[in-house]
């Protein structure tokens, strides 16, 4: 089997994360384009949900009220602008015309902006730092079709970055499988344990368990179940300290296999900086395909076919 991604994985955006100034304030921010040369390893489709509903730029900021975007898709909240205006009926619309533009796209995954209303999903709001009502009216789609969700603002940071792009890969690549053994199943959990016991060492080792107690023969029904697990658990963000701890272990196992010098690649050390601590596992990487080692902290490679 193998693990290597070489197709482009399709990427939906709120707009305003994307360069346009489609914000309620006619601002925006380009946050693709600090990805630099990585930004061009993904196919990316920008949506604003707000212009989709017809509401201009600039406009006037929207709320919810009366609940959160689960509660507006079942009729019980309403959205209205700061005047009083309800403009649910548009924002509705907005939302629908959207999520067909990412389906007909084909996306996988989609950067919200959080603290949106419209977008956001574990915020609605950026003032004060308060949660808001999450998730937002889109959000409230984009969590139900079960994309690969990424903050648009962790685009900013190289660590967190770091940390989706890698579970991006794994999820992408698991989700495009087609398994048919059991072996198969045994294969694929072999190199994606670290990074879910990475995430939560209990909800990795169910996953685990329920393989093992799994029949001999196993249907589409059961293959189907264990995927959807194993895709809602790497969904979730890692924290630094898990990943640091993990990573230690990966480097000094690292070292062992291929005899390194200290000199070539230092040990990832997040006391050192953020930026530093992401440089040093690039460099594991870059070393590990160069060899043909698997590195388990990025269990899924991206390397386009050239032909």
């Amino acid at each position: 089997m193998e693990y290597i991604l070489k197709e482009k994985i399709r990427m939906g955006i709120s707009a305003c994360n994307f360069g346009a100034k489609v914000r309620w304030n006619h601002i925006g921010w380009d946050r693709v384009s600090l990805l630099e040369r990585q930004q061009l390893d993904y196919s990316w489709t920008p949506v604003c949900p707000e212009v989709n509903s017809g509401l201009g730029v600039p406009r006037p900021p929207m709320k919810l009220v009366s609940g959160n975007g689960d509660d507006f898709w079942a009729g019980k909240a309403r959205m209205k602008n700061k005047k009083g205006r309800d403009v649910s009926d548009a924002v509705k619309n907005g939302a629908i015309v959207s999520l067909d533009i990412l389906k007909r796209a084909d996306v996988e995954a989609y950067a919200f902006m959080e603290g949106s209303p419209s977008c956001g999903v574990y915020r609605t709001t950026l003032k004060n730092k308060r949660l808001g009502k999450p998730p937002g009216v889109f959000g409230s789609l984009a969590l139900k079709e079960e994309f690969f969700l990424i903050s648009a603002i962790d685009l900013e940071s190289p660590w967190k970055w770091w940390d989706w792009s890698r579970r991006l890969h794994a999820f992408v690549w698991l989700k495009r499988q087609d398994i048919k053994t059991k072996k198969e199943l045994y294969d694929i959990w072999h190199i994606f344990k670290f990074i879910c016991q990475e995430v939560d060492v209990a909800a990795a080792n169910a996953i685990g368990q329920k393989l093992a107690n799994a029949p001999k023969k196993i249907n589409a029904d059961f293959i189907s179940s264990w995927k959807a697990d194993v895709l809602q658990l790497i969904r979730r963000p890692s924290k630094l300290n898990r990943i640091y701890s993990i990573m230690i272990k990966h480097y000094a196992h690292y070292r062992k296999q291929f005899g390194l010098k200290s000199k070539e690649i230092q040990p990832p050390d997040v006391a050192s900086g953020k930026r530093n601590f992401v440089e040093e596992l690039g460099k594991m990487e870059r070393r590990a395909i160069d060899e043909g080692y698997h590195f388990a902290g990025r269990p899924i490679i991206y390397k386009p076919d050239t032909r």
